[in-house]
């Protein structure tokens, strides 16, 4: 995360102190770096120069509409999966012609919104969202531009909730019935087939297994070539993972030329939808340390720093027991110890980090890294908790780009019994 580093004893975001942000906006608080997210995107896209492609950003990832209007402006593509998502989007200042809509249970509402939009395409997962696609379209006298979702049944190796394409997940077409399926897609009168969607997973540390699901489309695509469907576009997803830890992913000009190798000469655009890959590593979570509780002199007791950041901020820990990197704004210097790294909601499953060691105490600051992903966008408000301030950093600037939220925010949708 080199646009998050220790200068003179303290963790900056560019040229701004993490202690500073948090004395201004309070804690806990979502940092990101606009410098981060623009060199990630710029760095994936370009193992891609010269080619027919369009990046979609995974709206999933992080939704705020300045994240989402930082990619706009470099030209990014969306990969959505709600008629929420949509509406983001367009008012980050999306280009319709550039969003993809992925999702497994697409409502009429939905594909109304995003046919009356003009978005680039479907990305469709079952047969009978086709069917439910072309009467909404048919209704509203238009013509729906689809590709189909396609499971290749492909293992990627990654954590079971965030593995999409073996076949005993809910995500697409099963991959023996994609002919089937895409005859009567083209067949339909208010589908035009565009593509071939295929999305195996997220946090994807390997080359093999994206390899493997392309050469299984390949060659669905050359079948279907000879049943007379041109496919002029394919999506190969997303996927790529991050560096919580030690993983080492593979470099994104490494990842686009295993993907060009293989697509060689074909006349089709590529598109790909990575979401965590640009998002992850520019944005961190600052907390405070509230209460340190020592062990007592039982052997298998431990000690807790009990921080105002908790599970609803950062789902992930509790999620997927997902890792990551813990560090002090301000490191002290001398004996360190080992803590759990706790919030204040009351579940035993609140934790943000295992067997940390670190020296601390309480009112300091810690940054959770690697927290761009992920976190903000799976906030909640449990135990009536206000989801977080949302910082941008721009060099030696910041912009709250989402307000802290008020209690009285919490419940102002509800009402007290006449």
């Amino acid at each position: 995360m080199t646009n998050f580093t220790l200068k003179n004893g303290v963790l900056y975001a560019e040229n701004l102190a993490l202690s500073q942000i948090a004395a201004e906006f309070n804690t806990p608080c979502y940092v990101y770096s606009q410098a981060a997210l623009t060199q990630a995107f710029t760095s994936f896209k370009a193992g891609l120069v010269g080619t027919n492609h369009l990046v979609c950003f995974a709206v999933k990832a992080n939704p705020n509409i300045a994240i989402l209007n930082v990619f706009a402006k470099l030209g990014a593509g969306f990969d959505i999966v709600s008629g929420g998502e949509l509406a983001r989007v367009l008012a980050a200042g999306g280009d319709p012609q550039k969003i993809v809509f992925s999702g497994v249970g697409k409502s009429v509402e939905e594909m109304r919104g995003a046919l009356n939009a003009g978005i680039f395409c479907f990305n469709v997962e079952s047969a009978s969202e086709l069917t439910r696609l072309n009467e909404v379209a048919k209704s509203m006298n238009k013509i729906a531009p689809v590709s189909l979702r396609v499971n290749p049944n492909v293992d990627a190796k990654t954590h079971p909730y965030i593995s999409t394409g073996l076949k005993n997940n809910k995500f697409g077409v099963a991959f023996d019935d994609a002919i089937s399926v895409y005859e009567t897609a083209a067949a339909m009168p208010n589908i035009a087939v565009h593509g071939v969607d295929c999305h195996i997973g997220s946090q994807i540390t390997e080359l093999a297994p994206f390899i493997e699901a392309l050469d299984l489309i390949l060659g669905l695509v050359d079948q279907l070539e000879t049943k007379g469907i041109h496919i002029s576009h394919i999506d190969v997803g997303g996927g790529i993972g991050i560096t919580y830890a030690d993983e080492t992913p593979p470099e994104f000009t490494a990842y686009a030329k295993a993907i060009l190798a293989k697509i060689n000469a074909r006349n089709v655009k590529l598109l790909f939808e990575p979401g965590r890959a640009l998002v992850g590593n520019a944005g961190v979570l600052v907390t405070k340390v509230e209460y340190l509780k020592a062990s007592s002199k039982d052997s298998e007791a431990k000690n807790f720093a009990i921080v105002d950041a908790a599970m609803n901020d950062l789902m992930r820990p509790a999620l997927y027991d997902a890792y990551h990197d813990i560090q002090a704004v301000s490191p002290r210097i001398g004996a360190a110890v080992t803590y759990e790294i706790v919030g204040p909601v009351c579940e035993s499953g609140d934790f943000l980090g295992h067997d940390r060691t670190l020296n601390l105490a309480e009112g300091d600051l810690l940054a959770i890294m690697s927290a761009g992903a992920y976190g903000m966008s799976m906030a909640s408000n449990y135990n009536t908790r206000g989801r977080a301030i949302e910082i941008m950093v721009d060099g030696d600037e910041c912009h709250v780009i989402r307000q802290r939220e008020k209690i009285t925010d919490l419940f102002a949708l509800e009402s007290l019994l006449p």
